[in-house]
């Protein structure tokens, strides 16, 4: 396809999706308008009805969860189908190039940042229903310690403590756990992503019921994406790594 076609089908794509983002903002109410009636109803009541003190997570994973789980299926299904893209038109190296990073600093400072990088990243997770965080930005978080794993050391540790026999695996374990949680909920009775767990004492780690296990199947599942895109494009570019020429080629 030409450069020229391409234009011509992404320019009137373009004004269509503009167009509907630009009417969407101007639907918007004003900044320190008075709250919708349902946001003042979250705040009175979700503290008291979910035993969760952090009302986004009350929003993301109790009152609408159906969404959320629309957005976690929106994020493995492109996250498979760039992984499935790029590996079918990938050839698979024999021996991936070293790359090996050549400052000491680099190396110590980011080698000592990768385990307190995971910990943030899993205390965002833990804690993400009681104070600011959740699954969302500790998967992120967690992702970011596999990629400092590349950025202090090597590509091929990165792959290696990050394999894919066990990301791949993760990341359809997390979106089926939230589906799972669905289902064992309807299974008690209720309805599919209503709480069916004891919600425990308020400000607690065994506080929200369903709500801290959405949560947490969240965080794996974002955290396992991020590590799988992760994987793919740094592929694409470590491919473009010369590999070192045997001792006195080319003198």
């Amino acid at each position: 396809m030409s450069r020229r076609l391409r234009l011509l089908l992404f320019v009137p794509a373009a004004g269509v999706v503009a167009g509907v983002v630009m009417w969407g903002m101007v639907g918007l109410p004003d900044f320190g308008s008075k709250p919708h009636a349902y946001a003042a109803y979250v705040l009175q009541h979700a503290v008291g009805q979910l035993r969760v003190t952090n009302i986004p997570s009350t929003v993301v994973f109790g009152y609408r969860g159906w969404d959320t789980l629309g957005e976690e299926l929106i994020l493995f299904t492109s996250v498979m189908g760039t992984a499935l893209l790029l590996r079918s038109s990938r050839d698979v190296p024999e021996e991936r190039p070293h790359d090996e990073v050549t400052s000491a600093a680099v190396r110590q400072i980011g080698g000592c940042l990768v385990p307190v990088t995971l910990l943030l990243g899993l205390w965002t997770v833990a804690y993400g229903y009681l104070t600011p965080g959740g699954g969302f930005q500790g998967g992120v978080v967690c992702a970011a310690a596999a990629l400092l794993i590349w950025i202090a050391g090597s590509y091929r540790d990165h792959r290696a403590l990050t394999p894919t026999a066990l990301v791949d695996p993760a990341e359809g374990t997390g979106a089926a756990g939230y589906i799972g949680v669905g289902l064992a909920a309807m299974a008690a009775g209720q309805a599919f992503l209503a709480g069916f767990l004891p919600l425990g004492s308020t400000g607690s780690l065994a506080s929200g019921g369903t709500v801290a296990v959405l949560n947490w199947v969240t965080g794996l599942e974002v955290a396992a994406a991020v590590v799988l895109i992760f994987h793919e494009f740094l592929e694409e570019y470590i491919e473009t790594v010369p590999h070192p020429q045997p001792s006195g080629e080319g003198q």
